[in-house]
């Protein structure tokens, strides 16, 4: 008898985290992050966040309500009709930061060392933890530019300007940058 009630609470729970997921989990993956869009009323790129914590609670009764959570216009246009949203709810993936970032490094080498960036599946654009080893660009002038310096607008001027960099290049250069006494340059060949 004991092991019965084991079994229907296991399978009760296993249906309440398929619930979970596909109600409510997927639909907060689906719309967080930041993304960007064309602004209806400047027809100018606009970084946006929807508020997915909203898109996901409402995803439970059916299709997710959507609405931002914060847009590069605001607080000047703040009170706008959120037309842009359409974008958004018609091709999410292809409004995420992260996923147009994944796609521009697929296949791409860096600058430096000359590797070729491994499949990304999960960049976002603005974290900052330390665990997270993001690749990063180099301007037409040479300078390092990390992601969270880049404001989403003007990200599609940047991946047609500025060329990719790998995660052990930037720390790299970063050192030899802020720590050039500490850096002692060897002649000689360099394996890739």
């Amino acid at each position: 008898m004991e092991t019965a009630i084991y079994i229907l609470v296991g399978l009760i729970m296993l249906g309440v985290l398929y619930f979970a997921w596909w109600k409510v989990i997927q639909p907060y993956r689906k719309f967080q992050g930041k993304m960007l869009i064309t602004c209806p009323e400047t027809h100018q790129p606009a970084g946006v966040a929807v508020d997915a914590k909203h898109a996901a609670l409402t995803a439970v009764q059916g299709e997710p309500d959507l609405r931002l959570k914060e847009c590069t216009r605001w607080p000047e246009r703040q009170n706008c009709d959120q037309a842009c949203l359409a974008q958004i709810e018609s091709s999410p993936q292809n409004c995420l930061v992260r996923a147009m970032l994944s796609n521009w490094y697929k296949g791409r080498s860096c600058v430096f060392c000359g590797k070729t960036f491994p499949h990304i599946d999960s960049y976002d654009h603005r974290a900052v933890f330390w665990y997270e080893q993001k690749p990063a660009f180099v301007n037409p002038e040479g300078k390092l530019v990390e992601w969270r310096e880049v404001p989403v607008e003007t990200l599609p001027q940047v991946l047609t300007t500025h060329q990719p960099v790998c995660w052990n290049c930037l720390i790299a250069m970063v050192f030899r940058r802020d720590h050039p006494e500490l850096v002692l340059d060897r002649p000689g060949k360099r394996s890739h």
